[in-house]
């Protein structure tokens, strides 16, 4: 009689927690459900990758070096894929306006980005408000090309080396007019890093290209200038030019009688690149399967000569080695930046 009920669990209590656990389960099944099938999706689409056309971004206006590899790449592609692979030219902005349409693209493998370290690299180490973050909102797939600026001078400047050209700068601090291809690209970059490092005080003269900004310098408008080497070497030639140096961290094979600037100028290092970028998000197996068609383009003889020709290097490597070149160059230009007071127009 009067039997206690304590230590007892209310039967609609434990109904209650056995019917929540219950649901849980089958939230977590769901969860593990939809988890699987997104991935199952994504494994189908990167098996069948490409399946329709595919276009690759050029930041920059047709003909230029970008747009040269970009279609270089596009031929090797659409051969070896079977699916066309089409550049887009979206100009504009220093080549932030088709790099930020590449940012916003879903990331199916379908748009991707010739990059170059200007957008992707050097304006983002400068301009805290651009439409994109250069890491988070990329995958990067592989380097294509790297290239070393020529360092130029009018041949009327008495300067044949660049300790020369350094005396000279140091003693008419100010005076010396060095030309770039325009305000934050990399030839302005080097100019800064140049002062920064050798402690000299030139004028930056910048131009709307190469074109002009080497037309500054043949003509005397201007006293040096970091120029494209297939660009310069035709002036070098000619006499209307004389080279001092190129601006990578050692001798290129290219300039074989040409000292690296860094020789007079420990740490100067201000090369050109360009390299295959997706959309942030892109499925791992199409990023590789992407690197490994850049390593087979880079490995065609007729590719690599056209590549040669231009003065620059073909380099593959893997999506982890150029997401560190990225973030590293980011960082080593915001040290400039800040060293030089350098700001956003």
């Amino acid at each position: 009689m009067g039997e206690s009920h304590q230590g007892r669990e209310h039967p609609r209590r434990l109904s209650a927690r056995h019917e929540e656990k219950r649901m849980r389960s089958t939230r977590l099944l769901a969860t593990i459900s939809n988890i699987t099938l997104v991935l199952l999706s994504c494994a189908a689409a990167a098996q069948s990758y490409p399946s329709k056309p595919v276009k690759i971004v050029s930041p920059y206006p047709p003909g230029g070096g970008v747009d040269v590899i970009a279609r270089m790449l596009a031929q090797v592609f659409t051969e070896s894929l079977g699916q066309p692979f089409i550049v887009e030219n979206r100009t504009g902005a220093s080549g932030q306006i088709g790099t930020d349409a590449v940012a916003k693209a879903p990331p199916d493998g379908y748009t991707l980005l010739l990059a170059t370290s200007g957008p992707n690299a050097i304006l983002p180490a400068v301009d805290p408000k651009l439409p994109y973050d250069a890491v988070k909102d990329f995958a990067p797939v592989s380097l294509v090309v790297v290239s070393d600026y020529m360092l130029i001078v009018h041949p009327s400047l008495p300067a044949k080396s660049v300790a020369e050209l350094i005396a000279l700068a140091r003693a008419r601090p100010g005076e010396l007019r060095f030309a770039s291809t325009g305000y934050l690209g990399a030839p302005h970059l080097a100019i800064e890093t140049l002062k920064h490092l050798a402690k000299i005080e030139v004028t930056h003269v910048p131009y709307r290209g190469g074109t002009p900004a080497t037309t500054a310098v043949i003509s005397g408008e201007a006293s040096a200038l970091f120029a494209s080497g297939l660009t310069a070497m035709s002036q070098v030639n000619a006499g209307r030019a004389r080279a001092l140096a190129v601006s990578g961290p050692k001798h290129s094979a290219h300039y074989p009688d040409l000292p690296a600037v860094a020789e007079a100028v420990p740490g100067f290092d201000v090369t050109q690149w360009y390299g295959l970028i997706a959309p942030g998000g892109t499925p791992r197996e199409i990023v590789d399967l992407l690197n490994a068609e850049v390593a087979k383009a880079l490995k065609i003889p007729k590719v690599r000569q056209q590549i040669l020709n231009q003065k620059s290097d073909p380099v593959h490597n893997s999506p982890e080695q150029y997401a560190a070149l990225i973030r590293a160059d980011i960082e080593k230009w915001k040290s400039v930046a800040k060293a030089m007071k350098i700001r956003p127009e």
